[in-house]
């Protein structure tokens, strides 16, 4: 794989903000409604020329966490609200919230807690596939490398069981699962150190797991966006300078085709182009304090469209500065991200035509 690479300015490539909207976040794309929670209740609106946003259903967390999501600080403070949504065709939504996964069945307003976590906060992720299986992994601190459990629900996220197994010292966790509508698979991404930093091309059954690349910081990803010809993925390292790299489906080489300011955990694609967000996470390498968001309409030339500062709050305790880009299939021709701990638009959802 390519050490380095640069990039150039994407002509034609523009935003225009179409709204902002505060205590928001982004969660899913489902063809071209945008699914976002404000604390524990999630709303869609459909994007069109008006964006107007409906209540969908919410959940009861216990009482304290209620009062702790009502304001900015503390909701940032205790990681309140939902962490990441999945809309099936069926109509049922599924959910993390802190330590559960919880379901909403059509018809009802009410997430019900379907899955009680017993290990780390909550999956990164949820990944759900046309036939309407929902996968998440496992994310959690795991010093001491236990085994590492892929969930898999076939019912509407009434169920769950394991799909798939790491063995213990495979890895230390999973970043997050993809769905690829092109190959009908899943990709895994995996990390943090050495060969637990996998990127896994898995069939929609889990009956096939190869490992495509490993071994390295260049590996360690948790976002990745396939399109019709490549399958683009993004560094998480605050060890080695981050980038953008391309897989191309036909030849299996891999490049990377542009440099990032910082680690990436979150990308998209929306209409003809790929966006790519960096945090803030400082370490030798990443000393920036800007977020940013990155776009190429074709894979090669690249260029960072949106950037924030960080702002004053210490991060370790009221979250790194990131933007958060929603999951799901975008049909909308619009761009959604969420930002936090940045100045002046902490905690907002912004929405722009490209």
């Amino acid at each position: 794989m390519a050490a380095h690479a640069s990039y150039v300015a994407a002509e034609g490539l523009e935003l225009v903000l179409v709204g902002r909207f505060p205590r928001m976040r982004a969660l899913a794309w489902s063809g071209d409604w945008l699914y976002a929670s404000r604390g524990y209740a999630v709303l869609r609106a459909l994007m069109s020329e008006v964006i107007e946003w409906e209540r969908v259903g919410s959940f009861r967390p216990p009482a304290w966490r209620t009062v702790a999501s009502s304001t900015r600080l503390a909701s940032r403070f205790f990681r309140d609200g939902f962490h990441a949504l999945a809309v099936l065709p069926s109509g049922h939504l599924i959910g993390a919230v802190p330590r559960a996964i919880v379901t909403l069945s059509p018809g009802e307003m009410e997430f019900r807690v379907s899955h009680r976590l017993v290990r780390g906060l909550r999956p990164l992720h949820i990944a759900a596939t046309p036939s309407g299986h929902i996968f998440w992994g496992e994310y959690f601190d795991n010093p001491r490398r236990d085994e590492v459990h892929v969930y898999v629900s076939i019912d509407g996220g009434a169920h769950w069981e394991v799909a798939y197994t790491f063995p213990r010292g495979a890895i230390r966790h999973v970043h997050n699962i993809v769905y690829d509508e092109r190959e009908d698979c899943l990709w895994v991404l995996t990390g943090d150190q050495g060969r637990e930093c996998r990127i896994i091309r898995a069939s929609s059954d889990f009956k096939t797991v190869d490992v495509i690349l490993s071994g390295s910081q260049q590996t360690r990803c948790a976002a990745l966006v396939p399109t019709r010809d490549a399958v683009y993925f993004s560094t998480d390292t605050p060890f080695e300078q981050n980038h953008i790299y391309r897989f191309d489906r036909e030849s299996g080489d891999v490049c990377a085709v542009a440099d990032l300011s910082a680690s990436s955990i979150y990308g998209c694609l929306a209409g003809d182009a790929v966006f790519f967000s960096t945090m803030v996470e400082p370490s030798d390498i990443n000393s920036g304090a800007d977020v940013g968001l990155y776009g190429s309409r074709d894979g090669v030339d690249w260029q960072r469209l949106q950037h924030w500062k960080k702002d004053r709050w210490p991060m370790g305790l009221f979250q790194y500065g990131n933007a958060f880009l929603p999951d799901g299939k975008n049909i909308s021709g619009l761009v959604a991200a969420t930002t936090v701990a940045v100045k002046q638009w902490d905690m907002e959802t912004c929405i722009w035509r490209l």
